[in-house]
């Protein structure tokens, strides 16, 4: 009903500015020949906004903050226009809107894809999307995660290349993608920060499979991922995520395990501890991800994340422990529209980050942070 609304008042607006133009017949700015097309049209304007007070204590951390932050900004546009090709695009406005020197294009857009229904079971993606990577904390929307586990804070998640996904059965659905493994060449995104035996390759690429899985009637869900990537000449970064998903009517609790090896440090993590001129090397991040939700009323829902993320360097040789986080973010929703997902939130975000004896030998420090939001989601469906 409001898409239809929302198309006549288009059509019908350029009658009433030029009605007193009595020597030409005013045209539609949309033919209506095109209207159908905008029936297949689906426009999105998804907002996160909180008011948050935070804390810093521990080492060189010692500071408060308030304030109003916009921590989610987005308008996505997605439309069917033909039987067996879609497509879909979203612009973050709170991203930098640099053109990347590799892939050409703002990463402030997410996405900008087509997909082609090559079969009933297959589909073919071309364009900048998402990797296939795994796990229930990356099936979120920015807009829906406070704040993510290391990995995936810090990993790129929207690329340019190709990808194919097979329905192999009912409850079985495997996907394969062919990806630039970065969006901007290796001078422009490290500077001066190199090593000796680094290099450009001739295609920084990425190999990305996952399979999502559904068992009990969707009651159990599985979405795992492996993927390999070279950053740089001969050396990349193998991901392992495994995902999971119990689900009752009002009941849900999700467990992620991630697993990244990286002969060149994509994460920065290790890098920032131990050197601001040259890049770590033979690093290896392991976490665990927990979500627990539950809708106690139809407009009021609890969840609680509990996270741990630890981080390794030198792993073929002396395996030093460099570091471990700790998260623990518990949030109240409160939704007060029938037909409008529209969700007020008050959450607390814990973080602890705790150095090993080797790392604070090379100036880190323990340190904690702690934080209160009252916001809004508002996910809205324009038209």
């Amino acid at each position: 009903m409001m898409k239809s609304l929302l198309i006549s008042i288009l059509l019908l607006t350029p009658l009433c500015i030029f009605s007193q133009d009595r020597d030409s017949l005013a045209k539609p700015i949309i033919p209506a020949e095109k209207v159908e097309l905008l029936k297949n049209i689906d426009i999105t304007f998804d907002m996160r906004m909180d008011f948050q007070a935070y804390t810093f204590r521990g080492g060189d951390n010692y500071y408060n903050g308030i304030q109003f932050e916009n921590g989610f900004t987005a308008l996505g546009i997605a439309g069917k226009i033909h039987e067996r090709l879609d497509f879909r695009f979203r612009n973050r406005f709170n991203k930098n809107s640099d053109v990347q020197t590799l892939d050409q294009l703002g990463s402030d857009i997410e996405l900008a894809y087509i997909n082609v229904k090559v079969s009933p079971s297959i589909n073919l993606l071309l364009g900048k999307m998402t990797a296939f990577y795994g796990g229930f904390e990356y099936e979120f929307s920015g807009m829906d995660v406070l704040e993510y586990n290391d990995i995936y804070g810090n990993a790129l998640a929207f690329v340019t290349g190709a990808g194919i996904t097979l329905q192999a059965a009912e409850d079985h659905k495997f996907g394969l993608q062919v990806l630039n493994s970065r969006t901007m060449h290796y001078d422009d995104l490290y500077g001066d920060i190199v090593a000796e035996n680094i290099q450009e390759p001739d295609w920084p690429v990425a190999f990305v499979g996952n399979w999502r899985g559904n068992f009990f009637g969707g009651k159990f869900q599985t979405i795992y991922s492996l993927s390999h990537s070279y950053e740089v000449r001969k050396m990349g970064t193998t991901f392992l995520t495994l995902g999971h998903k119990y689900q009752t009517n009002d009941f849900s609790l999700m467990y992620d395990f991630h697993y990244s090896y990286e002969e060149v440090d994509t994460k920065g993590i290790v890098t920032n501890l131990i050197s601001d001129k040259e890049i770590a090397e033979d690093v290896m991040y392991i976490e665990n991800w927990l979500r627990a939700e539950y809708q106690f009323s139809p407009k009021l829902k609890g969840l609680l994340t509990l996270m741990t993320s630890s981080a390794y360097d030198n792993i073929k040789t002396s395996k030093e422990y460099m570091r471990t986080s700790y998260g623990a973010i518990p949030t109240l929703y409160y939704s007060p529209f029938k037909n409008l997902d529209v969700r007020f939130y008050l959450a607390y975000i814990g973080r602890y980050y705790d150095y090993s004896d080797y790392a604070i030998e090379l100036g880190a420090s323990s340190y904690n942070k702690n934080e209160v939001r009252l916001g809004f989601m508002a996910p809205l469906l324009l038209l």
